[in-house]
């Protein structure tokens, strides 16, 4: 089975009637709890408890929707930009444990925890997107509680398909008015509010007074979010995956999601590393790979975290 040694099946009664999930366990005690529903992160916690993703109180914590929180898979739509379900299928479908998984090349392994899972395509699935595929995911923390994605998807059809992919990862934050992102100034980005006119960042960083979507293409690898209540930094990192969403529904939004909390919008921010703009298109046996690794750091540490090259 293809787990780390800090790894283990768990049943948490904090998530009653949830799918069966993996506890993993980093040497100095931050925790990620990822549920084979969705193949979804649930839960990132530091060494010292504090939980680092948000969860809605009204989330739905059974199949066989995603739940509101974590760090839902988005695949092979994001969004509302095809025929599918909005953001695919992926994260609504039970995952299994990979057990003849390929390397993927960590140079690390021993001081990670980490779970293998894979996804193949149901006959429903096949009915609504005709494409045969494995999808191959490898969660891991490091020694110092980092959690990582890692996204590798093989075309095993006979004629290529094209997808759009999102880690819609919802960071907990103290107060959406106290938060700010450096990394996206001055770039372009595609807004969801005024059907996907494109925008140039006007900003020195970007700070929340409304309701934000916009798509930022083409963003650097390397992102940080600065939460100055809690002087918590946490700093994205991603490869193969050209763009940023940015997503806070605010105060009216909130009130239309069903399992999502009126005021909840304070809490939280979106912040995904994704291929929304232009479409990943994959030729028979080809595979692609979309790399996520987030830290949460104090800020005043942060340009350290920053100046590192290279992701994983």
């Amino acid at each position: 089975m293809s787990m780390g040694r800090y790894a283990g099946m768990t049943t948490d009664p904090d998530f009653s009637g949830a799918a069966q999930a993996v506890l993993l366990r980093s040497p100095r005690g931050a925790t990620a709890r990822v549920s084979l529903h969705g193949g979804q992160v649930v839960s990132w916690r530091n060494d010292r408890d504090e939980e680092l993703l948000f969860t809605s109180s009204k989330a739905i914590l059974k199949p066989p929707k995603a739940m509101r929180g974590g760090i839902p898979i988005c695949f092979p739509q994001f969004g509302n930009c095809g025929t599918l379900e909005r953001h695919g299928f992926a994260r609504n479908r039970m995952w299994a444990l990979d057990e003849e998984h390929q390397p993927f090349n960590h140079t690390d392994n021993s001081s990670r925890a980490f779970v293998d899972l894979i996804l193949k395509p149901s006959e429903e699935d096949l009915k609504c997107w005709p494409h045969c595929f494995e999808f191959r995911l490898r969660i891991s923390l490091s020694k110092d509680g980092d959690l990582s994605l890692v996204s590798r998807i093989r075309n095993v059809n006979g004629k290529p398909f094209s997808f759009s992919f999102a880690y819609h990862t919802y960071l907990s934050v103290s107060d959406i008015s106290e938060v700010r992102i450096e990394g996206l100034e001055t770039l372009d980005y595609l807004d969801n509010l005024s059907q996907r006119e494109r925008h140039t960042e006007q900003g020195d960083a970007i700070t929340f007074e409304s309701e934000v979507d916009r798509v930022y293409v083409s963003s650097p690898n390397v992102i940080a979010v600065l939460d100055h209540e809690k002087k918590r930094t946490f700093v994205i990192r991603k490869d193969g995956l050209p763009d940023t969403v940015v997503w806070n529904p605010w105060e009216k939004k909130s009130k239309m999601i069903a399992d999502f909390g009126d005021e909840e919008y304070k809490q939280t921010l979106c912040v995904d590393a994704a291929a929304a703009e232009r479409p990943i298109t994959l030729r028979p046996g080809e595979e692609w790979t979309g790399k996520l690794e987030v830290s949460a750091v104090p800020s005043t540490n942060c340009s350290d975290h920053l100046d590192q090259p290279g992701i994983m």
